[in-house]
């Protein structure tokens, strides 16, 4: 455990201490440095950092170790290499500046894209060094974040006789469940025009015209921690709308593999690239195959009336059922674990990715030095485009034309995604202008704001 010790004689104010408390094992090293030799990895989003009892601990990773803590005193420490952000929380507005030519910037973001667009326009992924998101090209891939394994998928599904027997008794084939409405993906509105052909029971806020049987199950905590009654009574449904909040390569949440795991068929929007990661060939089916949501309707009711064709979409749970090699390659490959406590979470893992990658970049720097420039300085490497870049948000139903003048998904998010483009080129404006002061942040959006209306 580490305390006030670690901080080299310039880091800690006199009279500051830390919380000793032990810290994260890895799978350990020989690295013998003690703490205040160690780099230092700032965690600029705090809220996060509690992952450790304490302020600030030492990580013993494949490569060596490192000290990570989430106290700002240390932002402008020599030994601070590298800043971590988490992407929901960072705000242009709020970078610390000046940026220090010797500290990388890390980027952890498994949320959705809507959290902030910022991050997919290049000028702002590209101020980041590492990135950790769900898209497979990041550096360090979350892309199956909420899939805790292949056997999840292989659960048991409700008996066809018994979902149809539900049937009679009034339920719809589809069930949609929604609390969060207005986001970018603008699903409400694909599925309003969808329940003009198809009966849809909707028990959430969004599009809602059913009650959930019993008050327990309206704790939105019984759908977050899939409670065994909650799950029982969202698996007799046929099919399962599941739209995601957002649309973007490789971004997959519970919506998506849930269902799987009970046995519904999704009827999913979401990823372009969904199809890449699916356990068969035939076991969802994509909105976007269809020209309209009457067409999707009509293949619905034909899957709702043949029990046979239905049960192909749900082949994937017999013994081999899972034929998608990279699938089962990529659960296989990655390093972290989802709810398993033999394996590392993936901040941990990301935690110690950042930790070698900085002590490796100490070292060629110190070759470098030592070699009065013989040997090339490191180059730094540069989060791309792809790391996260997420396409401009579309109607769910219909084109941006069609839309009334002042609706309000129109007014919130293509103004949010653009804007979001200014301020990753301000904020890389003022880093390359060496600036200080945050609250110059505004005078280079106007800036940029009169630059594009003089170019229309």
């Amino acid at each position: 455990p580490c305390g006030a010790e670690g901080w080299a004689q310039d880091a800690v104010p006199p009279g500051a201490a830390f919380v000793a408390a032990a810290s994260y094992r890895g799978p350990g090293n020989n690295d013998t440095r003690s703490n205040k030799a160690l780099p230092i990895l700032l965690w600029w989003s705090g809220s996060l950092f509690p992952h450790f009892p304490g302020d600030t601990e030492r990580i013993d990773c494949p490569r060596g170790s490192c000290l990570v803590t989430r106290s700002r005193r240390v932002a402008r420490h020599r030994r601070t290499k590298a800043l971590i952000f988490y992407g929901t929380d960072f705000r242009a507005y709020e970078a610390p500046l000046p940026r220090l030519p010797h500290q990388t910037w890390a980027l952890f973001h498994e949320e959705s894209p809507m959290n902030n667009y910022m991050l997919s326009h290049p000028p702002g992924i590209q101020l980041f060094n590492y990135t950790a998101t769900f898209r497979r090209e990041s550096d360090y891939p979350l892309t199956l974040q909420w899939l805790p394994g292949a056997g999840y998928l292989r659960g048991p599904a409700v008996p066809l006789a018994e979902k149809d027997a539900w049937r009679r008794r009034g339920y719809a084939p589809v069930l949609y469940m929604q609390s969060h409405c207005d986001v970018p993906s603008d699903r409400d509105r694909y599925v309003r025009e969808l329940m003009k052909y198809i009966q849809v029971d909707s028990y959430g806020k969004c599009l809602h015209n059913r009650e959930l049987p019993s008050e327990r199950l309206t704790d939105t905590s019984t759908a977050t921690t899939e409670d065994s009654e909650f799950m029982t009574f969202i698996a007799r449904y046929k099919f399962h709308l599941a739209l995601e909040n957002a649309i973007c390569d490789d971004y997959m949440t519970e919506k998506l593999w849930r269902p799987m795991h009970l046995g519904a068929v999704p009827v999913y929007r979401g990823s372009p690239a969904v199809r890449d990661w699916m356990p068969n060939n035939l076991s969802i089916i994509l909105i976007d195959d269809f020209d309209s949501p009457q067409e999707l309707a009509k293949y619905l009711d034909f899957l709702d009336n043949n029990g046979e064709e239905y049960l192909k979409y749900l082949e994937y749970k017999n013994v081999g059922g899972i034929k998608n090699r990279f699938l089962l390659e990529s659960l296989e490959r990655r390093e972290w674990g989802v709810n398993d406590m033999t394996l590392p979470n993936y901040l941990n893992g990301f935690e110690c990715f950042i930790c070698d990658r900085e002590n490796i970049r100490v070292k060629e720097e110190q070759e470098h030095k030592k070699s009065r420039g013989k040997i090339p300085a490191p180059r730094p490497h540069i989060a791309q485009f792809k790391h996260m870049g997420c396409p401009i948000p579309t109607p769910g139903f219909g084109s941006v034309e069609d839309l009334a003048e002042g609706d309000s998904w129109k007014e919130m998010w293509l103004q949010d995604y653009w804007q979001s483009l200014d301020q990753g080129e301000a904020l890389t404006a003022m880093i390359h202008r060496n600036e200080s002061h945050q609250g110059r942040f505004w005078d280079y959006m106007h800036e940029i704001f009169l630059k594009r209306t003089r170019q229309h």
